[in-house]
């Protein structure tokens, strides 16, 4: 697959888009990535269950370079819970690589769509919902953060995203600060995104009709162009934030996560 001028361009776009959503929305940009790498993919002659897997996985790297940056801001606000990080992150390298490793190099790509889909879509729905769990209880002990960040790799892993939607309510559940929450969460970003990639790259030797300039199951070019770029526009995004209706622009960038999730399901269950 040559890298033509158009696919730069492509992959800048989703760059700059997803840099500016995620620091605008407090979101990670898996749910948007992994459905355009698809068809970025697919359009240039790969095969649909391997451009699936090949976004996933592409799309979970990207947040290794975005975690660090996001991570930097809280961390000077004082805001990141690093007693829940180390807590959370054995369980989460544990989940991440039997994730990454094992149930995504087994499962087909079409699974790993629908799964990505019905994923995103509840997502969705949380956002559309604004829906906050109500607090209930206080930070479990060892045993039940190894279980938690288990289950918060497990999930990342098989749809590329860097689990904020899971981490957030879990840690808000367990009487959490917000503003903690979502600067915990970042942090959580950069465990999950090295366990996965490791993963991936692991699971993906010796996989047939990948395309030049893979990895692994990861795609360099959209790598490298798309991180590049979401990490200049993040910040910009975390600053139009405080100008802008951030509840009513979440309701409609859930809905565009409707037609994504749409788009997905459809591609698991045609290929």
């Amino acid at each position: 697959m040559p890298i033509e001028p158009l696919l730069i361009v492509e992959l800048a776009v989703l760059g700059i888009g997803t840099g500016f959503l995620a620091g605008l929305l407090g979101i990670g940009g898996g749910m948007l990535m992994v459905p355009f790498i698809t068809i970025i993919l697919s359009n240039r002659g790969v095969e649909p269950s391997l451009s699936v897997k090949m976004a996933i996985a592409t799309s979970m790297a990207t947040i290794i370079f975005t975690s660090i940056s996001s991570v930097r801001a809280h961390h000077k606000r004082g805001a990141v819970r690093w007693d829940l990080v180390k807590g959370l992150a054995p369980g989460i390298v544990i989940g991440s690589l039997i994730g990454s490793m094992g149930v995504f190099a087994l499962l087909k790509g079409s699974y790993l769509a629908i799964f990505f889909a019905l994923f995103v879509g509840f997502s969705a729905t949380q956002m559309f919902l604004d829906k906050k769990p109500k607090p209930t209880r206080q930070v479990p002990g060892t045993a039940g953060l190894i279980g938690a960040g288990s289950g918060i790799g497990f999930i990342s892993g098989l749809v590329g995203a860097g689990g904020g939607f899971i981490s957030v309510p879990f840690m808000t559940w367990c009487n959490v600060a917000m503003h903690n929450a979502v600067a915990t969460s970042a942090a959580l970003g950069l465990p999950i995104a090295l366990a996965n990639v490791a993963g991936y790259v692991v699971s993906g030797q010796g996989v047939q009709n990948l395309p030049p300039a893979s990895f692994g199951y990861i795609w360099l070019p959209g790598l490298v162009v798309i991180a590049v770029c979401s990490v200049f526009t993040a910040p910009l995004g975390a600053k139009a934030a405080h100008a802008l209706p951030v509840k009513k622009l979440k309701r409609v960038f859930a809905s565009v996560l409707y037609v994504l999730a749409a788009y997905m399901l459809w591609k698991g269950l045609t290929s």
